[in-house]
């Protein structure tokens, strides 16, 4: 039997399941160290069950399911702070491309349903190797909060005054 290692998965086995409501919304159980930057209606945070290194995702403020019912404005700084993450993300971690979207609905693979996000996701060349394709593993190389110390930096420097 091959056994894997993921020490970091334990939080969330132990914790307790929707106590705090919605995971993106203030005042409930969301992680705000993982929050990277914070415009005025959304906020760009790192995803703690990332599919890669450095997913990222862009949440808006208010608690919103469906595309169409979020205001012009939102979707504005939604796609502002999208272009911010991919420069960061270039910047940081070179890759060789990405993966950008938004799941709307169960059927179309939303984890989170109920609070529409867009997912930022860096992709490389053979990025998706064995592990994945035979071992249904997927290896994320690096610790979250070594990721989230390399872009944070980039997020202040393309965030000073831009979203106020």
């Amino acid at each position: 039997m091959d056994v894997k290692f993921a020490p970091w998965r334990i939080g969330y086995i132990k914790g307790e399941k929707n106590a705090g409501g919605c995971i993106f919304c203030r005042n409930s159980a969301r992680d705000e160290a993982l929050i990277l930057c914070e415009g005025r209606l959304s906020f760009v945070t790192m995803n703690l069950y990332p599919y890669n290194n450095g997913h990222l995702m862009v949440v808006p403020n208010r608690h919103v399911s469906q595309f169409e019912d979020l205001t012009g404005d939102e979707k504005t700084e939604m796609f502002g702070l999208t272009d911010m993450a991919l420069i960061a993300l270039k910047r940081v971690m070179n890759p060789e491309g990405f993966n950008i979207g938004i799941n709307l609905g169960k059927a179309a693979g939303a984890g989170v349903d109920e609070h529409l996000h867009v997912h930022i996701v860096p992709r490389w060349n053979g990025d998706t190797n064995y592990m994945s394709t035979v071992g249904a593993v997927r290896v994320i190389p690096e610790d979250l909060l070594e990721t989230r110390r390399q872009l944070l930096p980039h997020f202040r420097k393309e965030n000073e005054g831009d979203l106020e």
